[in-house]
């Protein structure tokens, strides 16, 4: 059984909710494990660009801590000059993509980004107002 994917719209509104309860955030973008936007809160970037390199980021992540041995990757994290991004896989499908201020610090903005994860992971996306959930081994 295959759950439905997530609902663009839905999905936006949820982001949008995020973004207003969560300090420090300046963006927030959902994008398929394979790097197609699903939903974008963010202001003047290149929203299919930055989904495909959220695939990539992620699957450089997942590679390099392999060849680190320090565990599974849970996330890729970038410091610019003007603010922070960060990419957390939040189930198979869907990856998210959170901004942060310039102003914050690095460990501000993790516990910030961390938070809108929490909060992605408990609000239900899929058309009907349930979480997906994978079925049950047998």
């Amino acid at each position: 059984m295959t759950s439905p994917p997530p609902d663009s719209a839905q999905t936006l509104e949820v982001l949008r909710a995020i973004r207003n309860q969560v300090d420090q955030v300046v963006g927030l973008l959902v994008a398929t494990h394979d790097g197609l936007v699903l939903a974008n809160d963010t202001d003047a970037i290149e929203a299919d660009s930055v989904a495909a390199m959220s695939a990539a980021a992620i699957g450089l992540a997942a590679q390099f801590t392999a060849q680190a041995r320090i565990g599974e990757s849970r996330s890729a994290m970038f410091e610019g000059s003007s603010g922070y991004v960060c990419v957390f896989p939040v189930e198979s499908s869907l990856l998210l993509v959170v901004f942060g201020q310039p102003d914050i610090t690095m460990g501000l903005f993790t516990l910030a980004a961390k938070q809108a994860l929490t909060l992605l992971r408990h609000t239900p996306l899929a058309p009907g107002g349930s979480r997906p959930t994978r079925p049950a081994p047998e």
